[in-house]
């Protein structure tokens, strides 16, 4: 090595931190398998990963049994983020909200813009309830579809932070759209306003998938802290700062903004549309939504970007390729760790760590949790159809019916608050561990409770109904009227999905980003949200079931099948409860841009190769 000093800059121009880092070895004229840092340029002028905070004072076995854990401080860039998620939601949650109505129900009489007054019933287009659930459920999957390819485009081509720009374009032309397809002159053309409503409809899925695959992934990376360490407190207490309960709270505030922006957006637009219309109550969601880049845009410097890897799924595929072929006897990804292959044999695209195939088995592990989810989403998903539609039949007593959603958000503010600072706490005090796979447990047995709710709220609509099991037609409701039963008993089924989604949902997200690999989170999490887009395709086998006079039935296979989940999945998946401090504490890869990774004994080799090109 040259006696020359090395400094700070040729440190960077190598994109070697100035702490240690772990990977593969720098193979200089090795050939294949060989790293080109020369040609690495960063995709950003902004803080990467790479600027973690460290800590030294890891801790031990026993004190991970015996002290006391607590969050690290959480970055208010993260709070930024977690606006531009609330202003996302309130323009999602503003105009979908809408859907069922404009659906379900017919224009009034007299009405060019679907309001229909303090006790009439909004509506549109006039195609039913089962063709209401139906494109509600093609709405939920659609845009839990597009993650996937949100997911992708970001961690392979563009990053987070442009993509989201391009969801948030799209989002506002779906806007556009269907304040187009609801305009007083267009609405009154069934053909005409159901094409162009599709049209909206699809356009918004599709900025919603880009959108949603990487918002919260953008927000979990601003917590700097991946390992944990022991702080003493100025009480004199040593605790162990663990960033699985940061990341936990990041969740948890995270899904507190989801809901503050779908609470206002739709309490606001149900009566923009019950008293203006449609067009008005589409085109308002636009007006914040505007805002979101605007943030993002003044904040791009203070955020901690990860740069797009290139084709990460290649490598992936690569990988899994060469552990098949290599197998012996069982399926094992240490045959594809670089350590376990001679130079010599190193084929082109293995440029990852060892700590790189730790961290996509685990991210695997992730995704098998995930595939639970969608028996979750089955109970969720009556939410935004069906719950909708019973409402309709319910003594509303001038309260549009699809308000009653909103006691589902609601419910989840109060809660997430009640949570993050007596019921956690307590529970970490008295030495607990409500690991992310008990939460999850828990939350599906509340799914299959808020359907129970739901089966008898049903039965006793059909019991007291002077129409009988034919509570929803629109004729004998104009004769009879409807069940005797006030629409704010629908408070039960509503809060019970809302905790529901505290321990299941929010729980997956936060897991499927602490599991996966820092290259492929916004991928592994557009999986998790396809969850929800599964189930809605299963949801569209239950459509019979969605109407008069089936509904019950519906409301209990539904239970069943959540309940089930439950069981199921704490069976399956108890062992990675087990094993949850080992599974967050992995080494963490340092592949980066180019798919490429350094080796901590190769520093010295990198920095003096960078060195001597400079001579």
């Amino acid at each position: 090595m040259s006696n020359n000093t090395i400094d700070n800059s040729d440190l960077a121009k190598a994109h070697v931190p100035e702490a240690a880092i772990q990977g593969t070895a720098y193979e200089t004229h090795a050939g294949r398998g060989s790293l080109d840092v020369g040609k690495s340029e960063p995709l950003y002028e902004v803080r990467t990963p790479d600027t973690e905070e460290d800590h030294d004072d890891t801790p031990t076995d026993e004190e991970l049994t015996t002290l006391r854990r607590i969050s690290g401080p959480i970055k208010w860039a993260a709070y930024t983020v977690a606006f531009v998620e609330l202003a996302e939601r309130f323009s999602y949650y503003g105009s979908s909200i809408l859907y069922t109505n404009f659906i379900q129900w017919p224009l009034p009489e007299g009405s060019r813009t679907g309001a229909a007054g303090l006790n009439g019933q909004p509506g549109a287009l006039g195609m039913g309830q089962s063709a209401a659930q139906g494109l509600s459920l093609f709405n939920q999957f659609f845009a839990y579809v597009m993650p996937l390819v949100g997911g992708y485009i970001a961690d392979a081509h563009l990053g987070r932070y442009k993509t989201i720009h391009i969801a948030i374009v799209v989002g506002i032309v779906a806007h556009i759209i269907l304040v187009a397809a609801s305009a007083p002159d267009v609405i009154v053309n069934k053909t005409g306003s159901t094409a162009a409503f599709i049209i909206g409809l699809l356009t918004l899925c599709v900025g919603t998938g880009l959108f949603k695959a990487n918002i919260s992934p953008l927000l979990a990376e601003q917590n700097p802290v991946k390992k944990m360490y022991v702080q003493t407190l100025a009480t004199g207490e040593r605790v162990i700062v663990d960033p699985a309960i940061t990341n936990s709270r990041i969740f948890l505030y995270f899904y507190l903004c989801i809901n503050i922006g779908s609470l206002t957006g739709q309490i606001s637009m149900v009566y923009v549309e019950k008293f203006v219309g449609f067009w008005l109550a589409f085109l308002l969601p636009t007006i914040l939504f505007v805002a979101a880049p605007t943030i993002l845009f003044f904040n791009r410097k203070n955020y901690i970007l990860t740069p797009p890897t290139g084709s990460i799924l290649s490598k992936f595929f690569h990988m899994l390729g060469f552990t098949w072929k290599n197998r012996q006897g069982k399926f094992n990804w240490n045959v594809a760790k670089p350590s376990n292959v001679p130079v010599e044999s190193r084929p082109a695209w293995m440029t990852y760590d060892d700590a790189w195939v730790e961290e996509v088995k685990r991210g695997i592990k992730a995704c098998k949790v995930f595939l639970f989810l969608p028996l979750f989403f089955l109970a969720y998903n009556q939410m935004t159809g069906n719950l909708t539609s019973q409402a309709a039949v319910l003594q509303l007593n001038g309260v549009p019916n699809d308000l009653l959603q909103n006691l589902n958000p609601i419910s989840i503010v109060v809660l997430i608050v009640v949570l993050d600072h007596a019921v956690y706490p307590f529970l970490r005090s008295r030495g607990i561990s409500f690991t992310p796979i008990k939460r999850m447990t828990l939350g599906f047995f509340f799914a299959a409770a808020s359907m129970v709710a739901a089966a008898v709220m049903q039965y006793f609509i059909y019991k007291k109904s002077p129409c009988g099991k034919m509570a929803a037609d629109p004729d004998c409701i104009e004769a009879n009227g409807k069940a005797d039963i006030n629409v704010w008993s629908q408070i039960v089924p509503y809060v019970l999905i809302g905790i529901a989604e505290i321990f299941t949902n929010v729980t997956s997200l936060e897991y499927a980003y602490a599991k996966a690999p820092a290259n492929m989170k916004s991928l592994v999490m557009s999986i998790n949200l396809f969850m929800s887009a599964f189930a809605s395709a299963i949801g569209q086998a239950f459509t019979p079931l969605s109407q008069d006079p089936l509904l019950v039935w519906n409301y209990t296979i539904i239970t069943i099948l959540a309940f089930l989940g439950g069981v199921g999945f704490w069976f399956c998946f108890r062992d990675l409860d087990a094993n949850e401090d080992r599974l967050n504490m992995l080494e963490i890869s340092t592949m980066r841009n180019n798919n490429t990774a350094v080796e901590p004994s190769d520093t010295e080799a990198q920095v003096q190769h960078v060195h001597d090109e400079k001579k």
